[in-house]
């Protein structure tokens, strides 16, 4: 594979050039020669890293997705007792909403923008939304005893990450991660009753 022949550095900023424009403008609104030209390389090494642009895509979403990560982890890894590791999830996200840059869930949007034509970036976007599923009802276990009560919960408490996203990317404003939080709150409540 060419990708063998690219410098790990040069590839690395390839995929940091296309995500600033991605997010920023959207991924159909960016052709490969104007990331050619942000990311100060030739078409032939550009081509040669990315043989095309659902394999850049793909590596952008990779990256969005170590980030999101480190992220949400460390925020909840910060907080002292189970049910602040869960309430800490609302936090990480609105500081990531009070972000200059912040244009709502990058897998929500190459989603939008490309999921009905490209299965990649569908099943990129899925085992991403699946993976936050999955951290949510490993820390929604700590506080709910009952298993079945435990993966409702979880359930809906992503579903409230998720509409915050949404929300606070088209509304511009950061209040749908403490109204999140808020209702998160409630149904934890009434889940431990």
């Amino acid at each position: 594979m060419a990708t063998s022949t690219i410098e790990p550095d040069v590839r690395a900023h390839i995929v940091e050039v296309a995500d600033q424009l991605f997010y920023a403008r959207g991924i159909q609104a960016v052709g490969m020669d104007e990331i050619r030209t942000g990311a100060g390389v030739s078409l032939k090494k550009l081509y040669a890293a990315f043989p095309g642009k659902e394999q850049l895509i793909a590596a952008v979403l990779a990256g969005r997705h170590d980030i999101w990560e480190q992220g949400v982890h460390g925020a909840v890894d910060a907080a002292a007792t189970p049910l602040a590791k869960l309430l800490a999830v609302y936090e990480f996200l609105e500081s990531w909403f009070a972000d200059d840059t912040f244009r709502g869930c990058g897998f929500i949007n190459a989603f939008g923008e490309l999921g009905a034509t490209s299965p990649a970036v569908a099943e990129i976007a899925r085992q991403h939304k699946n993976s936050f599923q999955r951290f949510i009802q490993g820390l929604t276990a700590e506080v709910v005893a009952d298993p079945d009560r435990a993966e409702d919960l979880a359930a809906q408490l992503a579903l409230l990450a998720e509409g915050a996203q949404t929300t606070a990317a088209i509304a511009g404003t950061t209040a749908p991660a403490a109204q999140a939080r808020r209702a998160a709150e409630t149904l934890i409540d009434a889940a431990t009753r």
